[in-house]
């Protein structure tokens, strides 16, 4: 995906500012830091992969132009197709890594039709299917903490909230984070919106 395309949501202190693509949101949230730099106290200005929760670190110096000129090259850049080829069948994006097991596993996986690999695949493949729902589940309430853990840590009621979060109590989440700002609320109810589908 194109850094710039990345998914995202910023936030002035507790209010959303901005959701959308990043080379949307970032010059809308250069723009809220600007308004408040004559500001003693101003509030802190965050950008949120919608993705991972992970902020994003952005260089807010100079000018609104300034900004707009950098923003245009990824903070990390990315490796070339060269770099990163390994063994494998990398047009299939099939990649070779190490994998460790028992003796009795190597035997059977090498007595399996078309040998180790398709039957680790298949394997994989099988798992993968079967716990899609709650892989689903268990990653939308990872993301959804992280936020949580930055934007409300400092909230009444956050430790509950937490504990509630991953007991799967739904009812008594939202019950603990009824008093939280509501665009808070509102961006962590939409994290978690497959949290407790499973």
């Amino acid at each position: 995906m194109d850094w710039l395309r990345t998914p995202c949501t910023a936030f002035e202190g507790s209010r959303c500012i901005a959701t959308g693509e990043l080379k949307d949101v970032a010059p809308l949230a250069k723009a809220a830091l600007d308004r408040s730099a004559g500001n003693p106290n101003p509030l802190p200005v965050l950008v949120f992969n919608d993705t991972t929760s992970e902020t994003i670190e952005l260089d807010w110096r100079g000018s609104a132009q300034d900004f707009a000129t950098r923003l245009g090259v990824p903070a990390t850049p990315q490796p070339s197709p060269e770099a990163t080829r390994g063994p494998g069948r990398p047009k299939l994006g099939v990649v070779a890594r190490e994998v460790t097991l028992l003796p009795r596993h190597w035997e059977w996986l090498g007595q399996q039709p078309g040998g180790a690999s398709v039957a680790l695949r298949k394997l994989v493949e099988a798992a993968r299917l079967s716990s899609e729902g709650k892989d689903r589940a268990r990653q939308s309430r990872e993301v959804g903490y992280k936020f949580m853990s930055t934007m409300a840590g400092h909230e009444a009621g956050f430790e509950e909230a937490s504990r509630a979060l991953f007991a799967g109590d739904q009812a008594g989440l939202e019950a603990r984070i009824a008093a939280w700002p509501l665009d808070v609320q509102a961006h962590l109810k939409k994290l978690l919106s497959e949290a407790f589908q499973a």
